[in-house]
């Protein structure tokens, strides 16, 4: 027999999981009747933490501790500016920043870390987490969560949390407008389409301004991943090298990408003139021979790191709310040929 987990307690009762969680940790938002059912009930199904009992309290630095969960500790400067503003924004509340790293790949039998499970902390923000096994036994949790992005294959309902995304469908749909209306119309999308919800937007965008000139984009021409996580620059090459003729343009899913373009075409050694156009997104000044010279689309990480604070914040001052998905507004910053009043 299956050992009972929170969801039994909470099925048991018509309650939620989160009521049971706070019931069991002792925290605040329960009433005095219900915490004594929840614990009875806990009693007679065996249902029994690890490390800590049923009715034991939390810390209070575990009430006042959110946990900041990541991959890839050495990730771009991107991440870590999101992040240090989190820190800002949660030590003027008084809550302390917890990181906790998890590998890029969840493996089979693979475990959530105890700081995650044992009562340490009073909620989650998870970012720069793309593996769907990872992201499914995250949201299994029942703890307040905020995810930055997901996978097109875990929807909001199935991570149990607030969902904030960065806008790019629109973004993507401006940028490859501009580039048909200036006669580009041989365009190629580069980025993995089914690694992040935002990367599957701005596919979207790139086929969305195509289709509102009656147009249809040619596939040959794009590559949608998946990418290895450390062989994009060959992969990208090899595509490029069997293309019977360069596109007219790229439209990349982030300046990440476009980066391994601008190193295909010097190590190729291609002559300025023969180098189709190249746009990002993401605005990373990491990328230097990118940045600042390409057209891509602004993004603000102090104003992604404020909002994920605010809404872990009022999650946890509101357990019982329905979650939110909310967009972050992006810029599109025109340059080069394309900053171009016309466009031409």
């Amino acid at each position: 027999m299956s050992k009972p987990t929170m969801q039994d307690i909470a099925d048991a009762l018509s309650t939620s999981r989160i009521t049971v969680w706070k019931a069991l940790n002792n925290r605040p938002g329960v009433s005095e009747t219900l915490r004594r059912q929840i614990l009875q009930k806990a009693q007679e199904l065996g249902y029994g933490k690890a490390g800590l009992s049923a009715g034991a309290p939390a810390s209070p630095a575990a009430t006042r501790t959110v946990a900041v969960v990541v991959s890839r500790p050495e990730s771009s400067l991107f991440w870590m500016q999101i992040v240090h503003q989190l820190a800002r924004e949660l030590t003027a509340q008084d809550y302390n920043l917890m990181y906790t790293y998890l590998p890029t790949f969840g493996e089979e039998g693979y475990t959530l870390p105890a700081a995650l499970t044992d009562g340490s902390v009073a909620g989650l923000i998870v970012l720069n987490i793309y593996s769907e096994p990872l992201l499914r036994l995250l949201a299994e949790l029942p703890l307040p969560k905020v995810f930055l992005d997901t996978v097109p294959q875990v929807g909001q309902q199935v991570l149990g949390g607030d969902l904030l995304l960065l806008e790019g469908r629109d973004a993507l749909r401006q940028i490859t407008g501009r580039l048909l209306d200036s006669g580009r119309t041989r365009l190629s999308f580069i980025g993995a389409v089914d690694y992040a919800q935002t990367n599957h937007d701005r596919w979207l965008g790139f086929v969305d301004a195509y289709a509102d000139r009656g147009l249809h984009c040619d596939e040959t021409l794009c590559l949608k991943g998946p990418f290895g996580l450390y062989t994009h620059y060959e992969e990208i090459s090899r595509f490029l090298d069997n293309l019977p003729r360069l596109p007219d343009a790229f439209v990349c899913a982030s300046d990440y990408i476009a980066h391994f373009i601008c190193q295909y075409y010097e190590e190729r050694r291609l002559p300025a003139e023969r180098q189709p156009l190249l746009t990002g997104f993401d605005n990373n000044p990491e990328y230097t021979n990118v940045a600042h010279t390409i057209t891509t689309v602004e993004v603000q990480t102090s104003s992604i790191g404020a909002r994920l604070a605010a809404r872990i914040l009022f999650r946890l001052s509101h357990p019982e709310a329905f979650s939110e998905v909310s967009y972050i507004c992006t810029q599109v910053l025109y340059r080069g040929p394309l900053g171009d009043a016309d466009g031409a």
